[in-house]
């Protein structure tokens, strides 16, 4: 396993570790891109089997690597570290007590940390990812194994393209992770949603007549590939969070047609722009919430040059009804985080975002509750909390419940309840996915509070005390509980 200062240089390097501890199986036979790949993928998640290297897919010219991230162990090993929580104390650790809290004091943060393990990305002249150049007429995606994921998609995608944008005045970079629509051999459509900075990298670009360069990479390093999909504020640079991780720099190269930088290590990247004002329906997708998003208009990405390795290996994910690939990845955020979600709102012990709940629709936190409607305050923090603002149910619970524990949470949350007076509703962004909402992209949100009620919160009956067995009782039965014969 790497550890911190000796990072995967590579996809491969990280392939090689996994399968040196028994976490990656190889498929020798050929497997079709289209849904078979992706029923054998599903099965093996939900077994909690390994990764997988599709050796001879039978779409593209290169192997397929999946379900890289589908337990927590794996995503620590991606991370460097033996546990998820190792990177949120790292964190926790570097952030000063004095820091403001609110919105500003989690950006500081970040900031802070970051500057204090200074790593930002090193530009080289050649790299791995332009061993192979295609350009013009040569370029051609069915060079790639792309997916067809579930029947009712509408193509074949790209699930794990790390794209590239600069704001076109601010000269900003965005690193995000997009689904990529196959429209034809050289064209991909663009499914970047309304609230993502790409997006907003994009409106400027239209508002301005200009082209929008872009470039994707496929097949990074674990913690580049991690850091993508990190849901970081627009001023933080995905790559000195990704060099913070690592703890070595990230190699990047110029990009050969677009003024866009790239890791040197990845397997393909694709150079291409987006023409103002141009799109096509794009979808329908099945997506992580476990239904097909719909058909709705993209923006289309012109790929004008394809770079690989000599023997590259293609990327993907799977996307479906949980559990899916993407729960270590969820855990990742929510572990790494923490401490930084705890420094804007210090009333916050712990929290937990189920991926049953696509961890976006459903926050459980624990509070140490000190005045009457104290969880009320703390939901409407997480809501106004970056990302967090798309949380549709807000759990809260005392210091002593196990947020991590599920039958505890709910023996609370059905127990603790009186709905009348204990249920907040109001309403508020979605994800653009939502399925639910009545209208996209906003709806209805609930939280619960499953706290001990307070006599300043009008409980006037006197809380009854939870049934705790006696400590002596508990260490007699220890002690002759072979005894028993149980």
């Amino acid at each position: 396993m790497a550890s911190r200062g000796f990072p995967y240089a590579d996809l491969q390097s990280f392939l090689d570790a996994l399968e040196a501890a028994g976490e990656l199986r190889r498929v020798t036979v050929p497997v079709d891109p289209t849904l078979e790949i992706s029923e054998v993928v599903t099965r093996t998640v939900r077994e909690g089997g390994p990764a997988l290297l599709f050796e001879r897919p039978t779409r593209g010219s290169m192997p397929l690597a999946i379900n890289l991230f589908g337990t927590e162990k794996r995503m620590a090993m991606a991370l460097g570290v033996e546990t998820l929580d190792e990177v949120g104390d790292r964190i926790g650790s570097m952030i000063k007590p004095e820091l403001p809290v609110g919105w500003s004091g989690i950006r500081e943060g970040i900031g802070k940390v970051l500057q204090l393990k200074s790593l930002p990305p090193r530009k080289v002249k050649t790299a791995p990812c332009q061993e192979v150049v295609l350009k013009g007429d040569e370029v051609d995606l069915g060079l790639l194994p792309g997916l067809q994921v579930w029947p009712g998609d509408g193509g074949i995608f790209h699930n794990f393209g790390l794209t590239h944008t600069k704001h076109p005045e601010t000269g900003k970079r965005n690193l995000g992770l997009y689904r990529l629509q196959q429209h034809s051999k050289n064209t991909l459509g663009m499914h970047w949603q309304i609230h993502k900075d790409s997006t907003a990298h994009h409106a400027v670009a239209e508002r301005l007549g200009q082209r929008l360069p872009v470039a994707i990479a496929i097949g990074c390093d674990p913690v580049v590939s991690y850091s993508a999909s990190a849901p970081l504020p627009s001023d933080i640079d995905e790559y000195l969070f990704a060099g913070f991780l690592r703890g070595e720099r990230v190699e990047m190269v110029d990009c050969l047609t677009v003024p866009l930088q790239v890791p040197a290590e990845a397997q393909i990247i694709l150079e291409g722009y987006l023409e103002p004002g141009e799109r096509l329906p794009e979808g329908p997708f099945g997506d992580h919430t476990g239904f097909y998003t719909p058909v709705e208009p993209f923006p289309v990405l012109h790929i004008e040059c394809m770079t690989m390795r000599k023997k590259p290996i293609y990327h993907s994910i799977i996307t479906s009804q949980p559990p899916q690939e993407d729960h270590g990845l969820g855990k990742a955020t929510e572990r790494i985080f923490r401490p930084l979600l705890k420094m804007m709102i210090p009333d916050i012990v712990d929290y937990d975002l189920p991926s049953a709940g696509v961890f976006h629709n459903c926050a459980i936190v624990s509070i140490k509750k000190r005045y009457p409607k104290h969880a009320q305050k703390v939901m409407n923090a997480i809501w106004g909390a970056h990302s967090m603002a798309f949380t549709k149910l807000i759990v809260i619970v005392d210091e002593d419940c196990n947020v991590h524990d599920y039958a505890e949470v709910a023996f609370r949350a059905l127990g603790n309840v009186d709905y009348s007076r204990d249920l907040l509703l109001t309403e508020g962004p979605v994800d653009h996915l939502d399925h639910a909402s009545y209208q996209q992209f906003w709806g209805g949100k609930a939280g619960i509070d499953a706290t001990r009620k307070l006599p300043s919160e009008g409980y006037s009956r006197g809380w009854p005390e939870e049934m705790v067995m006696s400590p002596e009782v508990t260490s007699l039965v220890d002690k002759r509980w072979k005894e028993y014969g149980i």
